[in-house]
């Protein structure tokens, strides 16, 4: 085993254990800084705080006696020119203040390389925007509290023409396509090298008589997220509590070089469109160590609707997920739909899904676009728990004002033209699924398109005694099923080996228009 630094900030560092069998949680260990006993750690991400800037460190990992040395590693902590506290600009972290230009004005007086500082306290704010080359820290005891009034917020327009007009320049987005939305609480436009950090919570302060009242309905602009970060670079988002989000929690838009490490985002259940962290259009990120539990989608992974897929053909690319946990969401980890520039190189792995709906979830449709490849897609060493279907790639998915007409819903042969998307390779491999409900995979490509190539590897399913039919997938003329088995329809090329799948009703395996199948 050993430790992996995943972050260094100023007084802060994440790690992260690898080369181990444990998925996000691990035997008790011990931890010694400095040959001093620090903490025990129960997961495989886990920080230090309260560090000293530019210092040399050095952490052990000890068994849960404390005697045995497992792994060290040498850290260096970041050098702070200066530590700007909040309340010295004016914050008064009382919760009723409002203390959005306190916080803005220590932001803009950050100078490189230095700490805006926020103390224990509730402090209540319009929106934050950020700013490059600083980091922000947040205090274990410190909340930042969204507003609930929409007018208080300012609008980023959707798309505005350049002066020549020759191009356009995008800042507002509403699933997908460029449109006016609200400013977000903690708002990053164009800004690099940023670093959020600490154990501090961001509360969305959304409710059902606010922004998830009528949630499709747009009045101003539409919702805002907690976090946009749009056209970063080089940010990093550690420890930090996220709750009550009005809208998706976590929302990088054409962004690249990303990592949530530690986190926690916690929405209600029944909270609309509430995803966990959804990078649209993004390149090199890093989900690490991060439990999220909400109202729809834990992560959902995406590149936009045909307008800017078309134009922008800007595809996410390049994506770990690693040892975190997702409970009670309506998909795990989720593919689309909005995902016209396409999404390759997605790894998700050492993770465990707890009662979500989906696990691993792709869902495309006709329309979205002949640049809408998703390929290379890498599910590997999940353990799942109630999940009522564990794997679900959907073709047919009817999103959209057209999404139940014949050509999105249709599963007879339709020619390929501009408007098809395309599944390359699929890869599920070392999966443990227990308690299933629905299906144990509902497989569904274009028959005129079909997934080029999927393999289901060392993979062991198991139902639920008690289950109630439901639809595997949001599709046109889909069944209620319960307990099914491994459903695959127009797959060019299926290799399973070593599946097993028990107390399932029905065939085990139904093959429909499949060219090439391996099964062992």
């Amino acid at each position: 085993m050993e430790l992996k630094i995943l972050n260094v900030s100023k007084r802060r560092v994440a790690f992260e254990l690898i080369n181990n069998s444990a998925y996000y949680s691990p035997e008790k260990y011990k931890l010694f800084l400095n040959e001093e006993y620090v903490k025990d750690i129960e997961n495989n991400v886990f920080s230090l705080n309260q560090l000293r800037p530019d210092k040399k460190y050095e952490l052990q990992l000890k068994d849960s006696l404390g005697e045995k040395l497992i792994s060290k590693i040498n850290f260096e902590t970041e050098v702070e020119y200066v530590k700007l506290n909040v309340k010295k600009f004016g914050a008064k972290g009382n919760g009723e203040s409002d203390d959005t230009l306190s916080i803005q004005t220590a932001i803009m007086s950050c100078p490189k390389n230095s700490t805006v500082y926020i103390p224990e306290g509730v402090y209540s704010v319009k929106s934050i925007l950020l700013k490059d080359n600083i980091t922000i820290e947040l205090d274990k005891n410190a909340i930042i509290k969204g507003t609930k009034i929409r007018e208080s917020l300012s609008i980023l327009p959707g798309f505005i023409e350049t002066t020549d007009e020759k191009d356009e320049y995008y800042l507002g987005s509403w699933e997908g396509n460029p449109l006016d939305s609200y400013t977000s609480i903690i708002t990053g436009i164009n800004v690099q090298n940023v670093k959020f950090v600490g154990e501090g919570t961001i509360d969305g302060n959304a409710g059902k008589e606010d922004w998830w009242f009528d949630a499709k309905k747009k009045r101003g602009a539409w919702r805002p997220r907690t976090i946009s970060l749009i056209n970063c670079e080089n940010i990093v988002f550690e420890g930090i509590k996220i709750t009550n989000s009005p809208c998706w929690t976590v929302h990088p838009f054409y962004s690249k070089q990303l990592k949530f490490i530690n986190m926690e985002i916690y929405n209600p259940d029944d909270s609309p469109n509430t995803d966990g962290i959804d990078p649209e259009s993004c390149e090199n990120i890093e989900i690490v160590g991060t439990k999220i539990s909400v109202g729809d989608d834990c992560i959902a992974i995406k590149s936009s609707k045909i307008y800017l897929g078309k134009k922008l053909k800007k595809p996410t690319t390049n994506m770990s997920v690693r040892n975190c946990y997702m409970e009670r969401g309506h998909g795990a980890v989720v593919i689309g739909s909005e995902i016209a520039g396409g999404v390759n190189n997605i790894k998700i792995e050492k993770c465990i899904f707890f009662n979500t709906d989906k696990g691993l979830r792709i869902k495309t449709r006709r329309g979205r676009g002949k640049d809408s490849i998703l390929s290379e897609i890498s599910c590997e060493n999940i353990e799942m728990n109630e999940v009522k279907a564990p794997f679900v790639i959907n073709s047919f998915y009817f999103c959209d004002p057209d999404g139940k007409s014949n050509y999105v819903g249709s599963k007879e042969f339709i020619p390929v033209d501009e408007r098809t998307p395309s599944i390359g390779n699929v890869y599920f491999k070392n999966i443990k699924c227990e308690n299933a409900h629905i299906s144990a995979a509902f497989i569904c490509g274009l028959p005129e398109k079909k997934i080029e190539n999927l393999l289901v590897e060392n993979v062991y399913i198991s139902f639920s005694e008690e289950t109630l039919a439901d639809y595997p997938a949001m599709m046109l003329n889909c069944e209620k099923v319960k307990k099914q088995g491994f459903y695959v329809e127009n797959v060019e090329k299926l290799t399973i080996k070593n599946l097993t799948i028990k107390d399932f009703i029905g065939e085990k395996i139904i093959k429909n228009n499949i060219e090439e199948a391996n099964i062992d």
